[in-house]
């Protein structure tokens, strides 16, 4: 249900330069995850982006 709400709200990526290589998706649903869990950047697990990426 919040991908709904949000997907609207995300920027298409810009034409030109480097394409996407993380599915902007799996970022959202880190981000989710640690302010649910409320744990460290570094304690993401595996299943999600890198915890830099998501950062950034």
């Amino acid at each position: 249900m919040q991908w709904e709400l949000l997907e609207p709200l995300i920027p298409a990526p810009k034409p030109g330069g480097r394409p996407q290589s993380v599915d902007i998706r799996e970022v959202i649903n880190a981000l989710f995850y640690i302010l649910t869990a409320g744990c460290a950047w570094r304690l993401l697990p595996h299943e999600f982006p890198a915890w830099q990426t998501v950062y950034s």
